[in-house]
């Protein structure tokens, strides 16, 4: 069975498994948090994220539910505690409830910390109950616009009215939702004060994020990029922004809006790289892994558990991938018509 090595590993500081067989990178960071896009389909077609004309990958290229959840309880055997669900959408997968039910047993047995969802909303009020009753007790939504016909520009879609009704049944089941809202400098710059006044309204707290270069999409990045520096000197100028301490596991730094009361956090991979502390990986619907959202090197699992690895094999497969995790990402946005920093685009590695 052969492991999954496609270059020599970079030289360690940690041995890629801890004492209590926990899984620590090249630099010393205990790999704890997996996030798992459960497919590429999406029912929006958001202009950052994935061109217009659409080519999702073929049914027999995407990893059985089975599958995943085999990759994913490997992954728990090494010190994982926290699994999101992401997509493309992830609600759009057929049957996808059997693995979120199974997750959520384990974490109510205490295998995992807690399992999450990352979701686009338009699925959100026929599923909210399944999500509660499955364990899932918070999720993040992405939503750039709360105006329909802007809405419509970015997601090539009119689903607002069904983005709204999904929030509506999430906070009736009792989920704590946090917004995703990628920052755009021709679409919502002006309208990003009042989608914080409205979540923190609602008790939701708001995230702000900048364009990634991932993949080719039909705009030019440079006129989608809106650096968050540029948009926090306005609202502090607009608030009082007092930094806090909050950290959820993932690379958002948190302040609470005096006036509001609520929390704000900003994601901003080119303007101050959010690396240093990384705990996470990025499994696909393909079974590739990626070490690092913002390099193109993986770890193909599909071979390997088609070819008919044990879960040895397996294991070692994971801690071998593990000493690849580069120290940071090289995103960056410098000049017109450039290519992406990275090939794939978001869909495929779930956000």
């Amino acid at each position: 069975m052969s492991e999954v090595i496609e270059k020599p590993p970079v030289a360690l500081k940690s041995a890629p498994l801890a004492a209590d067989g926990a899984l620590v990178d090249p630099f010393g960071r205990r790999i704890s948090y997996l996030r798992v896009s459960v497919t590429d389909r999406c029912d929006l077609r958001c202009v950052y994220c994935m061109p217009e004309r659409m080519e999702f990958l073929p049914r027999k290229e995407v990893l059985s539910l089975e599958e995943l959840e085999r990759l994913i309880r490997a992954f728990m055997r090494h010190g994982v505690r926290k699994v999101r669900l992401t997509g493309g959408e992830p609600l759009v997968r057929k049957g996808v409830f059997t693995l979120i039910d199974n997750l959520g047993d384990a974490a109510r047995r205490g295998d995992l910390d807690e399992v999450t969802l990352t979701t686009n909303g338009t699925l959100l009020a026929e599923n909210a109950a399944r999500l509660s009753d499955a364990g899932v007790k918070r999720i993040n939504l992405s939503l750039d616009t709360l105006d329909p016909d802007r809405f419509q520009r970015i997601t090539r879609r009119r689903k607002l009215d069904d983005v709204l009704k999904g929030i509506d049944a999430a906070q009736k089941e009792g989920l704590a939702i946090k917004l995703n809202t990628v920052a755009m400098k021709q679409e919502n710059a002006s309208e990003i004060p009042t989608m914080i006044e409205w979540a923190h309204g609602r008790g939701i707290d708001l995230t702000l994020i900048e364009i990634m270069p991932l993949g080719e999409v039909d705009q030019d990045r440079m006129d989608q990029y809106l650096p968050l520096t540029q948009v926090r000197e306005d609202l502090d100028r607009r608030w009082t922004l007092s930094p806090i301490g909050l950290r959820t596991g993932g690379p958002a730094r948190y302040v609470r809006v005096e006036e509001t009361g609520g929390k704000l956090g900003f994601i901003s991979p080119l303007t101050n790289n959010f690396c240093d502390d990384c705990n996470r990986v990025r499994l696909t619907c393909t079974g590739q892994l990626y070490m690092c959202l913002g390099q193109d090197d993986n770890a193909d699992f599909r071979s390997v558990m088609r070819s008919g690895a044990d879960d040895a094999a397996l294991d070692r497969a994971i801690a071998a991938a593990i000493t690849r995790k580069p120290k940071g990402h090289d995103f960056a946005i410098r000049e017109r018509g450039a290519a992406p920093a990275v090939s794939r685009r978001m869909s495929a590695t779930g956000g």
